[in-house]
């Protein structure tokens, strides 16, 4: 059995783009979440199919977690600001 994250974007056109960032290139879409969960767990078993076959290792998330981080926009821009001047100096 094999672990992967898998994160979820909602479109602004509708939809959802899903992408598992430890399998370069393995990303897929659906219509509603459910489809989308469903067409990325398909994408990642012919991705391990194909790296098993080639005799490739197969990289899991076994050892990772997924946290979200947030960043204050005027700190940030702060610190953008501040980058930049010193880019310029």
């Amino acid at each position: 059995m094999f672990h992967f994250h898998a994160i979820f974007r909602a479109e602004p056109k509708g939809g959802y783009t899903a992408i598992v960032p430890s399998l370069p290139g393995c990303v897929s879409y659906g219509k509603t979440l459910a489809e989308a969960q469903r067409m990325i767990k398909d994408a990642i078993e012919v991705y391990v199919m194909s790296l098993m076959k080639h005799g490739e290792v197969v990289p899991t998330d076994d050892l990772s977690f997924v946290a979200s981080i947030h960043i204050e926009e005027a700190r940030s821009q702060r610190k953008t600001r501040a980058y930049a001047s010193k880019a310029t100096a």
